[in-house]
């Protein structure tokens, strides 16, 4: 039996950290959910991720510096930004470093669900 993919859901809205992981549990997937950038760093099954949905402002470390940060470590996860103010954001340039995908809040939640499908290698 294969194992449902884990998908981690980084961002400080308390309210999104419950609902996104029940919204994608509902679709089988495993899902672990994080108030910061540091705290899924700290997580010793990052490397296990399949999936990273990342809010881009937080406090701290920002979802663009933590994108960054796993590049520079070869840590290669799937990742879909998200945010609620793309001021001076470029979607497109996040897209070229790499993004699986860049969503504005608030979403439907079915381009969430979509997004990760897609963003999953074993569609």
């Amino acid at each position: 039996m294969t194992q449902a993919p884990l998908i981690a859901v980084v961002d400080d809205d308390e309210s999104v950290r419950e609902s996104l992981p029940d919204l994608l549990r509902s679709f089988g997937y495993n899902v672990a959910a994080f108030e910061s950038a540091e705290a899924f760093l700290s997580w010793d099954d990052k490397t296990n991720t399949d999936c990273l949905v990342l809010d881009i402002a937080m406090p701290g470390m920002s979802g663009v510096e933590l994108f960054d940060k796993l590049k520079r470590e070869h840590v290669a996860i799937p990742t879909i930004f998200m945010t609620a103010h793309s001021g001076g954001l470029n979607p497109d340039e996040l897209l070229k470093r790499g993004a699986a995908a860049f969503l504005l809040k608030p979403f439907d939640p079915s381009v969430l669900v979509d997004a990760v499908r897609n963003a999953l290698p074993n569609k």
